[in-house]
């Protein structure tokens, strides 16, 4: 305890200092005062947020008190309007949707359905739980995910093998399935949580700060075609990995598991009135999440005053205002189905306030930092400063350099403050690009930026670099070394994958859904 809190006042000291040599340096002319102590703000968050000396939501919220301190905004309401950036509000949705789905137990319903129709082998049950625990993290978070599919995963290793078997790894008691199906658990829910706007954090604090600084807005739907490929992609090689090179699991009788997981689905019994209230409820608002991204298909079809009305616009509308947002707009749609739920009995109210209102504090942080640089022009500056050496590099390079700073960086920092750091810059150095790309600034400040999101979801080498990780190594049966030695080859794997597949999108699949 002694040691930690030394630590902690460490890097205190070393945030307060750090920020007052940057408030203070003098610095060449193209950095305004503001700008400086907006720069100066940046650095005392990061300080913090990548050593971890206090929670990170509450580093968060110093960023609106430096900012008004400092006096880049006069104003302490523009200095705190990125924590009513409307992807907050998407968020707080689908954090309650989460709880929703979980209070009926539908998200274990899933997994145990998904173990039966993939447990015919020892692989088969490995891919089955991380198949499971991906399609879960692009609705639920991460953390949640892991922290249900982990004892489901322990049930299944003990009705297949026991745990002393004579099976080993590194002199360990645990066997090659075990350590196997639970980083299957921690990789997949950080590899799945890219597929979706509500995955992670970091996709929802790239898309606000893509909002804030550039106006310019990623669909639930576009997301998705941006993240599921790379879903489709990474989540077998990790399996591959996992399974056939690094923790091969014995050959076992799996028919003892797949029965367990039948019978448990049995004694579950049909979902309650309110549950299947609760999953109407959720697939309609996914169907409307959807139909919201086909927009172009009624253009022209439906009367001008109706389109405006569901899917926005600057025309005039069936109720005789002018412009509109869309009744379709995904967070409109989002926000609605939480009343709708407590309205119709499906939960109670109190069931859904148990969320992580942390992260939401840590995404509104993050994206009133970024204000607070764009304001300034800081991020001008910075991209300058800290990315001009890659000027001119092809754009495969660039692009490998990005995902591997933040993939690395992202093992010892949370990875929700390293797309809150990295988004403005990514941001500021894309027309830089522009001709490398094809495409106008603006849209490759968003490519680069997208791809910065979906690296800062990955980090599977230590326990601390993402939450999954961390859950997994506290349930006592993986080892640090496991970690390490699955972990570092599927780093070097999806940074080298990440780099090569953005690329293509780049070129090929992004300009036609974000152009």
């Amino acid at each position: 305890m002694t040691s930690i809190l030394g630590s902690r006042r460490v890097a205190l000291v070393l945030a307060v200092l750090l920020t007052a040599i940057v408030a203070t340096v003098p610095t060449d002319s193209t950095l305004t005062v503001a700008g400086q102590y907006a720069v100066a703000t940046m650095v005392f968050a990061a300080v913090l947020w990548v050593t971890g000396a206090i929670p990170l939501p509450l580093t968060a919220l110093t960023v609106p008190i430096l900012l008004t301190l400092f006096g880049v905004y006069s104003d302490f309401g523009d200095a705190v309007a990125g924590f009513a950036d409307p992807v907050i509000f998407l968020l707080l949705a689908g954090f309650m949707f989460a709880e929703a789905l979980q209070r009926h137990d539908v998200d274990r319903r899933i997994a145990l359905a998904i173990l039966v129709r993939f447990g015919t082998s020892a692989r088969g049950l490995v891919l089955g739980v991380m198949v499971a625990t991906a399609l879960l993290s692009m609705v639920i978070s991460n953390t949640a995910t892991v922290a249900m599919m982990v004892p489901i995963v322990l049930g299944i290793v003990e009705s297949v093998t026991d745990l002393a078997a004579v099976e080993s790894t590194d002199d360990d008691d645990a066997t090659n399935l075990q350590v196997g199906m639970l980083l299957g658990v921690a990789y997949a829910a950080s590899l799945g949580g890219v597929g979706t706007l509500i995955g992670t954090p970091p996709n929802a604090i790239v898309v606000g700060q893509l909002n804030e600084l550039l106006d310019f807005e990623i669909t639930f739907v576009e997301w998705l075609a941006i993240g599921l490929p790379m879903v489709v992609v990474t989540l077998p090689v990790a399996w591959v990995l996992l399974t056939y090179v690094v923790y091969p699991p014995r050959r076992y009788d799996v028919t003892r598991a797949r029965e367990q997981a039948r019978e448990q689905l049995r004694s579950m019994g049909p979902l309650s009135p309110a549950a299947r209230r609760t999953v109407a409820i959720f697939g309609s608002t996914a169907l409307l999440w959807l139909l919201g991204g086909f927009e172009a298909a009624f253009d022209g079809v439906l009367p001008e005053q109706w389109y405006v009305t569901l899917f926005g616009g600057a025309g005039e509308t069936v109720f005789g205002t002018t412009g509109h947002a869309g009744v379709l707009y995904y967070v409109l749609v989002a926000l609605l189905a939480i009343p709708t739920l407590v309205v119709t009995e499906s939960v109670a109210w109190d069931d859904l306030t148990d969320i992580d209102w942390g992260t939401l504090i840590l995404l509104g942080g993050g994206i009133s930092l970024a204000n607070g640089l764009a304001d300034t022009n800081a991020t001008v500056w910075l991209a300058d400063v800290t990315l001009n050496a890659l000027t001119g590099t092809p754009l495969v390079v660039l692009l490998l350099v990005i995902v591997t700073m933040t993939v690395l960086v992202g093992e010892l920092a949370s990875n929700t403050a390293m797309a809150a750091i990295l988004a403005p810059l990514l941001i500021n150095v894309g027309p830089a690009y522009a001709g490398a790309v094809g495409a106008s600034s603006e849209l490759t400040s968003v490519f680069l930026a997208v791809t910065g999101a979906i690296a800062a979801s990955y980090g599977f080498a230590l326990p601390v670099a993402t939450p999954p990780n961390a859950i997994v190594f506290g349930a006592g049966y993986v080892d640090r070394e496991h970690m390490l030695r699955a972990g570092i080859l599927l780093d070097v794997v999806v940074i080298l994958i990440t780099t090569g597949l953005a690329y293509l999108l780049i070129r090929v699949l992004w300009p036609v859904v974000l152009g």
